[in-house]
């Protein structure tokens, strides 16, 4: 039960801290129906726990070892994210009810998701660093107890996100959520010129 403690609020202090996946499920949950913006959260908990087990398991010490690597996913993975800022910039809402906003597929989520999560090679670093780090102070008997206990702890974390925001967004008007997407919007941009900054950092090494 320790370890799985121990697993569960790591996991919470790996997922709390404002970052793409967060703004993604935020957002999804002023702009999408009940239901696309629980499939959103869904979408991205299954991400997000499968870069936990590549991080615990040493998806960042491969990085480390083929630069090339981190140049593709840092370039690739900063355009795509500028991409999907600037996009966010130019919506449109004016009303927020789900049938107003506009149609997001299944694919298109689940492309967005995968790229929020594991095109941003700083997470996958950090998260290698955080829970590889500590993978080694734990006996391998309590591997499965531990990861198990981060797993539960994205459930939790993006569930409940998208349940807090889901049910206080009627508070929200058009105009506040126009304000709201143009922020989500410019901090997302933000991070893929972060991430394009990086690159050229790397490259230039």
């Amino acid at each position: 039960m320790n370890f799985f403690l121990q697993g569960l609020t790591m996991g919470i202090a790996y997922d709390a801290p404002i970052g793409l996946a967060n703004l993604f499920v935020i957002n999804a949950a002023l702009t999408q129906t009940k239901r696309k913006s629980f499939l959103t959260a869904l979408i991205i908990i299954i991400f997000d726990i499968s870069l936990a087990f590549a991080c615990f398991f040493g998806i960042g010490a491969i990085m480390k070892k083929f630069e090339w690597l981190q140049l593709v996913i840092l370039l690739v993975g900063s355009l795509i994210v500028i991409y999907m800022g600037i996009n966010l910039l130019r919506s449109q809402t004016t009303d927020i009810s789900g049938e107003a906003t506009p149609e997001m597929t299944v694919i298109k989520t689940i492309t967005s998701a995968f790229v929020v999560i594991w095109f941003n090679p700083q997470a996958i670093i950090d998260g290698s660093m955080m829970l590889g780090a500590f993978q080694v102070t734990l006996p391998a008997y309590s591997y499965p107890i531990f990861i198990t206990g981060v797993g539960i702890a994205s459930i939790l974390w993006f569930f409940i996100l998208n349940a807090v925001v889901t049910k206080f967004k009627d508070k929200f008007n058009a105009k506040i959520l126009r304000i709201i997407n143009l922020i989500c919007g410019a901090i997302i941009i933000l991070y893929g010129g972060k991430l394009l900054l990086n690159f050229f950092t790397l490259l230039m090494h």
